[in-house]
């Protein structure tokens, strides 16, 4: 057999979607990769039926439909407080995952420094390894994860051609502040670097913090692209449409690497989720309402069950504290992967482990769980998780 790439084997298969294939195998409940188990907004489901019947059933423009593209303006032009242009500023993408890898080909050149706080989203490494740059982890130091800034302007200091914040963060549950965001935007502004957020929990925050567009922020705007999705905020996550906003020129970059790694996301797809991008703001009020009671309702239970977690701020998610359990019978000896597999098997319960969002064994006693299930599935979860104190 002919070689295979030296760049394919630099990363595995993504750990988290493999731990739902476990979850699937061992008929576990899935708190591992997050997505929701109820439905989206009833208006999603009757255009989509509608799009079922009425189509669009062909390619639409490489970079999004045009209705799409205008909705998607009008809504982040009211969040920006800018005028985003629907024809040269957005790019609709398969999901934020096919955002993020667009955003940095088109930026990074291949031997280029990208900076990632730690712990990140496990497809920010893979990405850079596909884009040929170096990854630069910045810490956040628990328990509030916060910003360690003589490690990031140290990071700045090596050369950074880009920052990748993820804002909430995925998988600690940080907002960043509005004080943080303009602090990491004046290092940014001042090494002439981007800033590349990730920013599709914006909708799932915890009062009392606030979302913040660093894009938003006084002279960012020509520094920043802005990665998001209409996946979780609309519970939609099977229909991958994602999306990036920034400056025209890299836009234009971000569409050619599109239009050949994909050439477009689904055409009816984006007719069908029309609705959820036409909604007010009590929708997005009625939706940080859903996941605070959820939070407090899963979190109460952990603490219950006397497992140490961080508070997330906002996202669906809750890094839980284990290594208290690996140091003893009949978990010694495991890491935090070897307990999710056993967990999954013996417990019923997926989670992910820890070490999928360091860059070393830091995160080794930690496990991810989230929390995006309807209350009985929660309420079982927590039940199961019993058996690891047993």
């Amino acid at each position: 057999m002919p070689q295979i790439s030296r760049r394919s084997q630099q990363f595995t298969e993504s750990v988290i979607r493999r731990m739902t294939r476990i979850a699937d195998q061992h008929g576990a409940i899935n708190l591992s990769q997050g997505f929701p188990d109820f439905d989206p907004p009833q208006a999603l489901m009757d255009a989509l039926a509608h799009a079922a019947h009425a189509g669009p059933h062909q390619y639409e423009v490489t970079y999004g439909a045009q209705g799409f593209r205008e909705a998607l303006a009008r809504k982040y032009s009211q969040s920006f407080g800018r005028l985003v242009d629907a024809d040269s500023q957005v790019l609709v993408t398969c999901g934020a995952t096919e955002a993020m890898i667009c955003a940095l080909l088109a930026l990074v050149n291949p031997g280029d420094r990208v900076g990632i706080f730690s712990p990140f989203y496990e497809n920010y490494a893979a990405d850079c390894l596909i884009a040929g740059a170096q990854a630069v982890y910045v810490p956040l130091v628990p328990p509030a994860y916060e910003v360690d800034w003589q490690a990031l302007e140290a990071a700045f200091h090596q050369g950074l051609q880009a920052l990748v914040v993820c804002n909430p963060s995925n998988p600690c549950g940080k907002v960043f502040t509005r004080e943080e965001l303009q602090r990491i935007g004046s290092l940014a502004r001042a090494h002439q670097a981007w800033v590349i957020t990730d920013e599709v929990y914006e909708h799932i925050v915890f009062a009392p913090h606030a979302h913040t567009h660093l894009a938003a922020l006084p002279g960012m705007w020509d520094n920043t692209i802005t990665v998001s999705s209409l996946s979780k905020t609309y519970s939609i996550t099977g229909w991958r449409l994602g999306h990036l906003m920034g400056p025209e020129a890299a836009v234009e970059a971000a569409r050619k690497v599109h239009d050949f790694l994909t050439v477009g996301a689904a055409a009816p797809l984006q007719a069908a989720a029309l609705p959820g991008l036409l909604a007010g703001a009590e929708y997005y009020l009625g939706l940080r309402e859903l996941y605070t009671q959820k939070r407090d309702f899963f979190l109460s239970g952990l603490d219950r069950l006397g497992l140490p977690h961080n508070s997330p701020q906002g996202s669906y998610f809750v890094l839980v504290d284990v290594g208290q359990l690996l140091d003893k019978p009949p978990y010694a000896g495991m890491d935090s992967l070897a307990l999710c597999a056993h967990m999954a098997q013996h417990l019923g319960v997926a989670a992910v482990p820890g070490s999928s969002f360091f860059p070393d064994s830091s995160g080794d006693h930690l496990i991810r769980l989230h929390f995006a299930r309807g209350q009985d599935s929660l309420a079982e979860a927590l039940r199961r998780l019993e058996g690891l104190r047993a």
